[in-house]
């Protein structure tokens, strides 16, 4: 079997290895030059995924990059794994997918597979990407080529998160549709899960992520709730988390980050309208969401206050860049968020993340490419007014911040049972 893997990023790079490392032939193609070089080279660009992982597939000749799409011919499956981003006006932008689509389109071959990983509204696989891909092929959906959708379930920087333990969700246009994809995936995939069609496995993916969008506002608007009454709401939660049923502990943060999170729920609200229907759970758990980072700022600036400095020429640490804890994936992250506001009120603005020494180019914030990552030493990390912990990297020596920083605000609990100074850590 030789397959092709459309966008070698977060989702696509793990699965082409891991149906490399099956004994799958791989075609990894992305527009991006430089991972195409880096990949043939047996190089890897993402933190959780070693390099000799890559190096193995590529010696073993079973994994190959390019950037040539006409290579498509000779396969007999194509995953498509590209991002599914929120435009300006936070409506769905399936660019990248319709533009993948086009690309494949003309080099398809009869019997092949199209199987859809990116996060997006029901529909979408049945509907747009069947369009573009019947009328640049000359093909029918269903008859020609088959066609589903497979969301991807990622967990970046989670050791127990395995591609082949984690089971598959597969939905397909019609029932020779399904025993294809249930062929190809079940080269690579332990456990399988087929539904009824392209659109219940769309509307799964976006269920699981609205489930933890919906739980992450209300456990941040808890927060702020019991903080007014002088509880601490990290305590409340490791006591509620020993109730053995009917409870799931989620905790709050600075901002919701990632690309399914803050992103998916408004796929769904968006294609709801279509249809006439309300969405005011996950409208209003996404503007308790958004809020968060304002409320770290304005918790900062109370501290900072406290020490008689004004937010306007202070200079502020963002201790970790990654959305999450232990990766190097800054998609979405709250950070840019704070860094963002925190510059425009006046103050001098750094970051400290040991996975992420140097920002490339994002879609929204482009204003800090190349920014660096400042050295962890105390005559660095000393010379800030605050620090705030944004990220709670497990590598941090957070005993050696209490003993180098004046003021820290706390959004992660990071520094719970280390011995602090009166006034010097903030909760928010």
């Amino acid at each position: 079997m030789k397959i092709a893997i459309v966008g070698l990023g977060y989702v696509g790079l793990p699965l082409a290895l891991q149906f490399a490392r099956n004994g799958v032939e791989i075609l990894g193609l992305d527009v991006d030059p430089a991972k195409i070089d880096a990949l043939n080279g047996g190089r890897s660009y993402i933190n959780h995924i070693e390099a000799s992982s890559v190096q193995a597939e590529v010696t073993a000749g079973r994994f190959t990059a390019s950037t040539d799409f006409s290579r498509i011919k000779s396969v007999e499956a194509v995953v498509i794994c590209v991002p599914t981003p929120l435009n300006k006006n936070r409506e769905p932008d399936i660019s990248y997918v319709l533009n993948s689509g086009r690309a494949i389109a003309p080099h398809l071959a009869r019997g092949a597979l199209v199987a859809l990983e990116s996060s997006t509204y029901p529909g979408t696989t049945d509907t747009d990407l069947r369009r573009v891909l019947e009328e640049g092929s000359g093909l029918k959906a269903g008859v020609d080529f088959h066609l589903a959708f497979s969301p991807e379930r990622e967990d970046p920087g989670n050791p127990d998160s395995k591609v082949a333990t984690i089971p598959k969700v597969l939905g397909a246009l019609t029932p020779a549709c399904m025993e294809k994809a249930k062929a190809v995936y079940g080269r690579a995939i332990q456990t399988l899960v087929p539904v009824s069609s392209c659109r219940a496995a769309e509307a799964t993916k976006l269920l699981e992520n609205i489930f933890r969008s919906v739980n992450i506002a209300l456990v941040n608007e808890l927060k702020l709730v019991y903080a007014a009454m002088d509880i601490d709401v990290w305590e409340v939660i490791n006591a509620a988390k020993t109730k053995p049923f009917g409870y799931m502990a989620f905790y709050p943060g600075p901002g919701l980050g990632g690309h399914c999170i803050p992103i998916d729920p408004f796929y769904l609200t968006w294609k709801a309208r279509e249809y006439g229907q309300l969405t005011k759970f996950i409208e209003l758990a996404g503007e308790v969401n958004t809020a968060m980072p304002l409320h770290v700022v304005n918790r900062t600036a109370e501290a900072l206050n406290a020490a008689r400095k004004p937010v306007n020429g202070s200079r502020v640490l963002l201790l970790g860049l990654a959305y999450k804890a232990n990766v190097d994936d800054m998609r979405e992250s709250p950070t840019f968020v704070l860094m963002d506001e925190l510059n425009r009120r006046g103050a001098e603005v750094a970051y400290y993340d040991p996975f992420i020494p140097v920002i490339t180019p994002t879609r929204e914030h482009g204003q800090w490419t190349g920014k660096k990552s400042i050295e962890w030493s105390r005559e660095q990390v000393g010379a800030y007014d605050a620090v705030i912990i944004a990220t709670a990297h497990s590598g941090v020596d957070y005993r050696q911040l209490t003993e180098w920083a004046g003021l820290i605000i706390d959004t992660r609990n990071a520094l719970v049972g280390i011995p602090t100074k009166a006034g010097q850590v903030w909760k928010a």
